[in-house]
């Protein structure tokens, strides 16, 4: 261990006395004695990162060190705390998962796997990127909520010690610790992370705003101090005489960012901020809290609707104290009461109070405090939001503390955003809760389902098995947990809704004798396919949406039928045939010789267009039609309905010329797209489709009262597997519920 010595780095306390219990080297199992771990693997960090080196040029054994010592400071446990040391080996070493968990045991190694980002995946941008690991650390906190202690303070140190990468890099790295990290210490109540995460996002995000607050607070420094001591010792004095046991008061000034944010929101100067520091009471006991707060109502005039009372009615992240306002010495003043257990709680969050069974999993009793988490995995393991932007959204929106209790009628404590209504309670309870819900008695009394909760009301849900979502509640709903919901249910039921109507229009023109068999037969598997859909049901979606006609559908079953039955003659070259038919334009000299830069090879010379019934694209495969008269020719897609009509002598066997046509050429496609009628709709569409970089030639939208909105784009793409991409793309989005090719028109 000496050669730690020869890198300078200090090494905190604690682990300077672990590591006098190190073993000879790491064995094959899990050292048992809790010391004896945490040097293990210190040692073990140490050798894998020896030779590695931060951008800022320190030894990267500073890291994982730091990282450690933070969750040491906060009273982690000691399979944490090696997670500290451990969470970078798997993605920046060769080390395995597996290996990690013969030398420290399945717990280390499941901490170390959630932390550690997706590896050896490919992502299309930086928002992939960023959604699909936080996708993964929540489906690792759901299992075991201690990783993110790793991650917060994994991201704590990189934000003090930011100043080395490119300020690019800098303004993202702490607009994302903002909008997420902190939101996310600030539901598990870790105050001491939440406070430092925000200040420092806060210097890099607004440096002009953090220099001229920092200064107005140091300015004002010795004032305050002076105002806030006459306070306390009047305070101390009349807690004295009451006998309340000891009570400890002190001075703590509000974070830089907490004292902008007021500003912000009330649109206030900063001297017209009066509580830019506050008081704050440790009492003995519960008891002792209440009667603190007699005498400090009773020795300064309260100021009304200040005071909060979150012992009685603790916050779901576990936060409990009483809040109150009052005038001491001619200026407002905030004085916070709370017991020593509840203080450790507001600093450290879970890792003061979390009790743990085998594996990090929560104790009986506390598990309704991360209900919101359980709420936020199911949804994204059921597939709502696939995407990245639309999920990032709802995850930044789920991370703002929630302001609002009510209660169930049993009188349990809910949880939810200011301005939620009956119908976030509902999906906050269950989704079937929601999905059946149709109507609410709040506090005893009929009310409509878009009114507003207030805390402490008693919530009673309204339910019928023959009751469904509405699309009205998007417009009222607070939560992205109800939104969601309903989006889900409505494309869904939708679906259903589109295949029925398939359905009956091919059911009304083929009979009823024998349909069944006839969905199921192989004909119609490969009616779907001819029309570049996976399955019957698709094509039955397609055809009641509107993507498909029945004439289309038709012709390819038909000639299905035919194929299955019947072995075709042998015909001429098709070639020659087309060659026999076509004007005598064909024969110009200017034409007939070979143009590299066409796209279409097997018809050099000749007068060509792209069929608008079906838009082919390079990567498709494609045939020429000879038009009768002097129309030159069509090229469709090889499974056009036109082309099934079209007789074989008059069709000409085609190919792209893929040496050309992913260059420079754009090819026009028009797309029907079926979405939940909300204003911004297409405008959301079409910046997507700009970040792209696809141009829209086109856009048209018909709107009904009550329905989905139909909104037909034209757009130019150079190949079909850009629109695959495009259509998937659009599909993803939240208020899509169908999108289709169709015809030129």
């Amino acid at each position: 261990m000496g050669r730690i010595e020869d890198y300078g780095i200090d090494l905190p306390n604690w682990l300077q006395d672990c590591i006098k219990k190190i073993p000879p080297r790491v064995g094959q199992c899990c050292p048992l004695d809790s010391e004896a771990l945490l040097a293990a693997a210190f040692d073990f960090a140490f050798q894998l990162h020896e030779g590695q080196f931060r951008a800022s040029g320190e030894p990267y054994i500073v890291h994982p060190v730091a990282v450690a010592d933070l969750l040491w400071d906060i009273g982690s446990s000691p399979s944490v705390i090696a997670a500290g040391f451990l969470h970078d080996v798997v993605e920046d070493t060769d080390v395995t998962p597996e290996q990690l968990e013969a030398y420290f045991g399945i717990e280390v190694r499941g901490l170390v796997e959630g932390v550690t980002k997706l590896g050896g995946i490919h992502f299309t941008n930086r928002t992939e990127a960023q959604a699909e690991n936080l996708r993964k650390m929540f489906l690792a906190m759901a299992s075991d909520i201690r990783v993110v202690l790793v991650k917060l303070a994994d991201r704590l140190h990189n934000m003090r010690t930011i100043s080395s990468l490119q300020s690019d890099k800098q303004q993202r790295i702490a607009r994302e610790t903002r909008e997420i990290y902190a939101h996310l210490a600030n539901r598990l109540g870790i105050g001491r992370f939440k406070w430092e995460l925000e200040d420092l996002a806060f210097k890099l995000l607004e440096p002009d705003d953090f220099r001229e607050i920092q200064q107005q607070v140091s300015t004002k420094r010795s004032e305050r101090e002076d105002r806030l001591k006459v306070t306390v010792n009047l305070l101390s004095d009349r807690l004295r005489s009451m006998d309340l046991g000891n009570c400890e008061i002190s001075g703590r000034p509000k974070h830089l960012y907490g004292i902008w944010s007021k500003m912000q929101r009330q649109q206030k100067a900063f001297h017209e901020i009066f509580d830019v520091a506050a008081l704050r009471i440790l009492a003995p006991s519960v008891e002792a809290c209440y009667r603190a707060l007699a005498v400090v109502h009773d020795t300064f005039r309260p100021i009304p609707g200040r005071f909060k009372d979150y012992i009685g009615l603790p916050k779901p992240n576990g936060y409990q104290s009483l809040h109150t306002a009052v005038i001491g010495r001619h200026r407002p003043i905030e004085v916070q009461i709370r017991t020593p257990e509840m203080h450790r709680v507001a600093e450290f969050g879970i890792a003061a109070h979390w009790k743990y069974k085998e594996g990090g999993s929560p104790a009986s009793g506390d598990a309704e405090r991360f209900n919101w988490l359980r709420q936020l995995v199911e949804w994204q393991q059921e597939g709502g939001n696939d995407d990245h932007n639309d999920y990032l959204a709802s995850i930044k929106e789920d991370l703002f503390d929630e302001e609002v209790f009510v209660f169930t009628p049993k009188g349990d404590v809910v949880g939810l955003r200011k301005g939620s209504t009956a119908v976030d309670f509902a999906y906050r309870i269950h989704s079937e809760v929601g999905n059946h819900c149709h109507g609410t008695r709040i506090n005893d009394r009929l009310c409509p389902l878009s009114t507003p909760l207030q805390n402490g009301d008693f919530v009673n849900v309204l339910t019928s098995k023959t009751a469904h979502p509405s699309l009205d509640w998007l417009n009222f709903v607070a939560t992205p947990t109800a939104r969601n919901r309903i989006r889900q249910w409505y494309k869904r039921s939708h679906r259903d809704e589109t295949i029925q109507r398939g359905k009956e229009l091919l059911e009304r023109e083929l009979g009823r004798n024998g349909f069944d068999a006839l969905l199921s037969s192989e004909a119609m598997t490969r009616v779907a396919e001819r029309c570049n859909l996976q399955t019957t049901d698709d094509l039955l979606a397609a055809l009641g949406f509107g993507a498909l006609t029945l004439q289309q559908v038709l012709n390819r079953l038909r000639e299905e039928v035919r194929l299955q039955n019947l072995v075709p003659d042998h015909l001429e070259t098709n070639y020659d045939v087309a060659r026999s038919i076509v004007t005598k334009n064909e024969l110009n000299p200017s034409k007939t010789s070979h143009r590299e830069g066409e796209p279409i090879i097997g018809i050099e010379g000749l007068e060509y267009r792209l069929g608008g019934c079906c838009s082919p694209l390079p990567g498709e495969a494609i045939v020429g039609t000879v038009a009768l008269g002097n129309h030159g020719i069509t090229i469709h897609r090889q499974d056009c309905s036109n082309v099934s009509s079209t007789p074989s002598e008059r069709r000409l066997p085609v190919r792209w010329n893929q040496r050309t046509v992913y260059e420079s050429q754009r090819f026009p496609v028009q797309l029907r797209i079926e979405v939940i009628d909300r204003v911004g709709i297409l405008k959301d569409i079409l910046m997507r489709l700009s970040d792209s970089g696809i141009n829209v030639s086109d856009a048209r939208v018909k709107t009904a009262y009550g329905k989905p909105a139909c909104i037909d784009l034209r757009v130019e793409l150079k190949s079909s597997s850009q629109l695959s991409k495009t259509v998937e793309q659009i599909r993803s989005m939240a208020d899509v519920l169908d999108i289709a090719r169709i015809g030129l028109g």
